[in-house]
């Protein structure tokens, strides 16, 4: 069962708060018949979108091929944050790659903030982003730990945009009495990500990019020209980018291996209205530490969007609301029994890393994917690092390039159920306060 198919209405985006509160674009039409193309780009979320709209930008014809809808899948259910760095630690990297390479890929993450704000800025894009993201930690420990990377960023990097938080200031910025401490980042920030990637869409189709909707692939023959297949049609072209994700699906085995889908859920609540005055009250978002990350801000009309929990199967859960309700009780015990207006699911992807799989997977054919729940900004980033390998400018697509993403353990068929005990126990820890 393909995950473009397992949980939602074909051609259809899901019952969310994002969907309820963005005008869709009109339906693109499907591919139907034989074409031909400077550039095929594959998926139609962030990644696609910015590929398909750099390489327009610089005189490509590109054709761009949706198996749903533009912003179907993870850029148009995710949680809004713009987040700074890498989804590893700049210290971690250090260690791992060496002071070069880890301040290429801090400058990498910082213009892929920027270029969230260019685009939205450029296109007029009605994203609703906002400044600030509070890293909410548990332990004592742990927010020292968190307070020395932050002073380290300040240092090496020059990044000054962090404010160190006790106990007392982060339970004033986020309205919880739930952690220790942590830090907010004012460089970092949050939107509509469902609007940011309808904006980027109008965005392609303006500059010329040739959209397809309800055009799932069913193959891909790399060659000297690659052919792309759908059921209705073809794309002959001298580039393929396959941005997918975590719906890739049996497309690239290569990729497969390395890039493992799981599903996460939001909830969004009725408005908080005078009973949620003192969540959040500067309009940030904010994140907590645990392995399964729960994560959480406020709508433009008052809500509480609130995510966590996850799934490693096919099929979301019968009773979204009820799985998500447990982890927001634990910050906001005095919303247990508020009511709940959305709930939805979706399907991002992982690397073992946690750092982006970005790879030539044939001569021809690009691909990056597995942003680890750090794909707001990175996902359009990468977008723009294929357009110009595409181009022949392959400094920063090398950079992404020689970053390590193993493959997963036990092959196709035994990677979910391992991930599935692995997720389980860290889950226990994270419950157990361990």
């Amino acid at each position: 069962m393909s995950l473009l198919h397992a949980n939602d209405r074909p051609g259809s985006y899901p019952d969310s708060w994002y969907a309820a509160t963005a005008m869709p674009l009109p339906p693109f039409a499907p591919l139907e018949g034989d074409t031909r193309a400077d550039v095929c780009v594959v998926g139609g979320g962030y990644t696609g979108l910015s590929a398909a709209l750099c390489l327009a930008e610089r005189g490509h014809d590109v054709v761009l091929l949706e198996a749903q809808r533009l912003g179907f899948g993870a850029s148009g259910r995710n949680g809004g944050q713009v987040g700074s760095g890498q989804r590893v630690e700049q210290t971690a990297l250090e260690t791992a790659y060496g002071m070069e390479a880890a301040r290429a890929l801090w400058d990498i993450a910082e213009t892929a903030k920027a270029e969230v704000a260019r685009r939205i800025e450029a296109h007029g894009i009605d994203a609703a982003i906002r400044p600030g993201v509070a890293h909410a930690i548990r332990s004592p420990r742990d927010v020292a730990a968190a307070h020395a990377e932050a002073d380290h960023l300040a240092r090496v990097y020059g990044y000054d945009r962090i404010e160190p938080l006790d106990r007392d200031g982060m339970t004033r910025h986020l309205g919880s009495e739930a952690f220790a401490g942590g830090y907010l980042d004012h460089g970092a920030g949050h939107l509509h990500p469902l609007r940011f990637a309808l904006g980027l869409a109008a965005a392609a189709r303006d500059a010329g990019v040739r959209l397809h909707e309800r055009s799932e692939v069913t193959g891909i023959a790399p060659g000297k020209t690659a052919t792309v297949r759908t059921v209705s049609g073809s794309v002959r072209a001298s580039h393929v980018i396959l941005a997918a994700n975590g719906y890739l699906g049996g497309l690239a085995p290569e990729v497969a291996r390395r890039v493992m889908p799981i599903n996460n859920f939001i909830v969004a609540t009725e408005p908080l209205d005078e009973r949620g005055s003192h969540i959040l009250p500067g309009d940030i978002a904010a994140a907590d530490d645990r392995f399964v990350v729960s994560y959480w801000r406020k709508s433009g009309d008052g809500r509480l969007l609130f995510g966590g929990g996850e799934s490693y199967g096919y099929r979301f859960p019968s009773d979204i609301a009820a799985l998500v309700r447990g982890s927001l009780r634990r910050v906001y015990p005095e919303l247990g029994d508020i009511r709940i207006t959305h709930a939805w699911g979706g399907t991002l992807a992982i690397t073992l890393s946690r750092l982006p799989h970005v790879a030539q997977i044939a001569p021809g054919v690009l691909s990056a994917s597995g942003y680890s729940g750090h794909g707001v900004a990175m996902a359009v980033m990468a977008g723009r690092i294929l357009a110009e390998a595409v181009a022949g400018q392959a400094e920063r697509f090398d950079v992404m390039a020689g970053l390590s993403t193993p493959r997963f353990p036990g092959g196709a068929g035994l990677r979910s159920p391992l991930l599935a005990l692995a997720m389980t126990w860290y889950a226990l820890r994270d419950r157990l306060g361990l």
